[in-house]
């Protein structure tokens, strides 16, 4: 698999191409951030993780489709939502959600892109929240992914054309609710992507949710996006600048 990031020079050299690039975007489904709120937003998988992030966009009035394989076990997710949430099935996120958030344990995310590939191509963003976990997925497979360039460049290639930015990976569920919007300096969220708008769009959302977006670079880096790397945890948007620059 190619690196993407040895098509540039330095981190420097990406971040500015980047910033040329997302200067450049201007069709409404981007551009427009009045529009977020009315955003419909899926998310692939209903467990701590994607019941925490989709509860916390419906909180802020935007649609969202909890989605599992048991929709009908959601139902005091969906409550505790509110009425801007309902539950279904994977196939009923995929038609319904502008923006995807995929929070799956990793060994599913090869079976999504064969089943619904070519549909989630086809959205503005996908949020690969996902993580090869040792514990949970094995160790041989978590060693496979990294020998392939780590999440991210695998998520790409396993749902292939899809516009996937890394976002939520590293920060704990249970801070979710209560660092979102606190007083002060807001908890940074390190992301890692390659296209443009797909970055610019994730940009806003997490920004709508009440955190800031800190890029640390293209799909590559998406495998320090991960518990136990330096990015992991509880960072502000400096602390998160200053460690991005010393990833290699």
């Amino acid at each position: 698999m190619t690196n993407a990031s040895s098509c540039f020079a330095s981190r420097r050299e990406f971040m500015d191409l980047l910033a040329a690039a997302l200067a450049s975007v201007a069709t409404p489904a981007f551009a427009q951030a009045s529009s977020l709120s009315s955003m419909k937003i899926a998310t692939i998988g209903a467990g701590r993780e994607g019941g925490a992030l989709g509860t916390l966009f419906a909180k802020l009035g935007h649609p969202v489709l909890f989605s599992s394989r048991h929709p009908e076990e959601l139902k005091d997710l969906v409550a505790a939502a509110g009425p801007t949430a309902r539950a279904g099935t994977t196939a009923d996120a995929v038609a319904f959600g502008e923006v995807i958030f995929l929070v799956v344990p990793y060994t599913a995310v090869e079976q999504i892109g064969q089943e619904f590939g070519s549909a989630l191509a086809a959205k503005p963003l996908i949020l690969d929240v996902s993580n090869p976990i040792p514990g949970r997925d094995g160790q041989d497979f978590v060693n496979r992914v990294a020998g392939e360039g780590g999440p991210g460049l695998v998520t790409a290639k396993l749902l292939k054309g899809a516009r996937v930015v890394r976002a939520f990976n590293a920060i704990n569920y249970k801070l979710l609710g209560t660092s979102a919007h606190r007083p002060g300096e807001p908890v940074g969220v390190p992301i890692a992507g390659d296209d443009p708008k797909a970055i610019d769009l994730a940009s806003r959302l997490i920004r709508e949710a009440g955190f800031e977006p800190v890029l640390v670079g293209d799909l590559a880096k998406g495998k320090y996006l991960v518990p136990g790397t330096p990015v992991a945890g509880e960072h502000t948007p400096a602390e998160l600048r200053r460690i991005a620059a010393t990833l290699g």
